[in-house]
């Protein structure tokens, strides 16, 4: 495969400026161009400030077809207004960062269809896929702490799940709970046991295990870090910790991002990098799943850089093997 020629929609953002940074720095893709409409003409450095000297990029209002790949880095419910309101090339792939198609239902948008963006259960159909819908971050590190439970038919009772995310998984946009003055040294609470991301949970356990129908009870927080989510899960689970240690290194094996740790783990050691690393432990009659991802890389521009690489058939990791912060 030659150079991947590249246009991203929403290059201002969080998720835009994270791509940007993989992708300057990926040795088998050109960005061509990126799309925004508050900030055309800027030099992307005046956005990006650590990208100054790394790029001579310019925002657009405008968009070209002479690309392989776009990258939708847009709002929820904003990818399905850039496609009606740009015609993109049935020839362009198209890797979408929000949620406007990731659950079945919504899975097709004219002549495309979607397939869920998530290699650790989709792998095979992603190489061959035209269109993805990356999944949501949340979701990412929740599902990797259960899918090798689905996949042996063992999520047979309730499931239990806090999870914590740092600042950047609130957007840029500013809303009362993202101010520093509020974030900092402050924890809460939000759409407890409602978060959207459950639908497509729900969605993938039932790919692997097509009878589960068990309540997952999801207390999502907002940390007072920057980026990064710690997910911790408990389910009721007859397998001996071995058992569960063997389980989870056989399915993620040919995985080259997720690790299975018996030591426990922290967010550093995640964050800046595309890995997803778990640690379980059995306590009475319950398997106890901490997950960690970095909700900007895993979570979001890394996984669709990710994706990217599987569908045009390049090494699965290049321009992924970025460095932890370690302090």
């Amino acid at each position: 495969m030659g150079t991947i020629r590249i246009g991203i929609a929403g290059g201002a953002g969080y998720t835009g400026g994270e791509l940007l940074r993989i992708l300057i720095n990926h040795p088998q893709s050109e960005v061509c161009w990126v799309h925004s409409n508050s900030n055309a003409g800027k030099p992307i450095s005046d956005v990006h400030a650590d990208l100054f000297g790394d790029t001579d990029l310019k925002f657009t209002d405008s968009i070209s077809q002479d690309i392989d790949v776009l990258f939708l880095c847009v709002g929820h419910g904003d990818a399905k207004k850039f496609l009606d309101n740009h015609e993109i090339a049935a020839s362009i792939k198209i890797i979408d960062l929000s949620q406007d198609f990731r659950l079945n239902l919504n899975a097709k948008h004219r002549s495309r269809s979607f397939i869920y963006g998530l290699p650790e259960l989709n792998r095979e159909a992603i190489k061959k896929a035209h269109n993805i819908a990356n999944p949501g971050c949340f979701a990412t590190g929740i599902q990797i702490g259960l899918l090798p439970l689905a996949a042996a038919g063992l999520l047979n009772s309730e499931v239990h799940i806090n999870a914590t995310t740092g600042s950047t998984g609130a957007g840029q946009s500013l809303s009362p709970t993202s101010h520093f003055s509020w974030r900092n040294n402050n924890l809460s609470v939000y759409k407890a046991f409602e978060h959207q991301h459950l639908n497509e949970i729900g969605q993938s356990l039932n790919q692997l295990q097509n009878n589960f129908d068990q309540a997952m009870n999801f207390i999502p927080q907002r940390g007072d870090f920057t980026r990064g989510i710690l997910a911790a899960m408990y389910t009721e689970c007859a397998l001996t910790l071995d058992e569960a240690y063997d389980l989870y290194e056989n399915y993620f094996k040919d995985h080259p991002f997720t690790h299975v740790s018996k030591r426990n783990i922290d967010l550093k050691q995640v964050v800046n990098t595309n890995k997803a690393l778990i640690h379980i432990e059995k306590h009475g009659n319950k398997l106890f799943i901490i997950s960690i991802i970095d909700n900007l890389l895993k979570g979001a521009s890394g996984h669709a850089v990710q994706n990217m690489n599987l569908m045009f058939g390049i090494g699965e990791t290049v321009g992924l093997r970025l460095k932890g912060v370690g302090f």
